[in-house]
């Protein structure tokens, strides 16, 4: 049963934008720290930004100010926007949901490219 549905990667121009999607199951999004996390070939998957439940947001300082997520309670969905974007962005970018009393859960990763 899939958990964590992702949608919205794609190819993108040096200095473009995209908006990924993470639709969760409600039991689990109601009661999770929701995050972003990217790997890029060759490298260790890393957070890129997480939201909590009460809406406190943490970025990886590579991109603060260009990245924003958010969290809509109504539709159990979180969203990174991802601005001006770099071709160091590049990368798979996974969503994540976790909490306490039910674990750890991902996406199975949407593929977001920063080309020209």
């Amino acid at each position: 049963q899939v958990q964590l549905v992702e949608s919205g990667g794609g190819l993108v121009q040096p200095g473009g934008s995209l908006r990924l999607s993470c639709a969760a199951s409600e039991r689990i999004f109601v009661i999770s720290t929701m995050g972003w996390y990217r790997q890029a070939p060759g490298k260790q998957r890393e957070l890129v930004a997480a939201i909590t439940t009460r809406g406190t947001t943490t970025y990886v300082l590579s991109v603060k100010g260009r990245f924003t997520i958010s969290r809509d309670n109504a539709k159990n969905t979180v969203y990174l926007q991802m601005n001006s974007l770099k071709p160091e962005d590049t990368a798979v970018y996974y969503c994540n949901a976790g909490s306490q009393s039910l674990g750890i859960y991902w996406g199975q990763g949407t593929q977001v490219t920063v080309s020209s």
